[in-house]
């Protein structure tokens, strides 16, 4: 299942670390972040829970780029 959220980032490196970041993620297949219109699209693992894996996601992000926001 892919699913789309809206963010909030300030540079381009930083939505990179946001990327990596979510894509090291358990229950993550894969993760693309748009610096451009400010969207991250993940891809879930099969049987995944999406709320709880970007509650994970939404934790590791602010580790690499404690500024940044996904909004769940």
């Amino acid at each position: 299942m892919k699913k789309t959220y809206k963010i909030d980032v300030d540079c381009a490196n930083c939505a990179n670390k946001m990327e990596e970041a979510a894509r090291r993620t358990e229950g993550v297949a894969a993760a693309t972040v748009n610096f451009m219109t400010l969207k991250m699209i993940v891809e879930f693992e099969e049987g995944a829970e999406p709320k709880e894996v970007m509650k994970a996601v939404r934790k590791s992000c602010k580790r690499v780029e404690s500024d940044c926001e996904i909004f769940i």
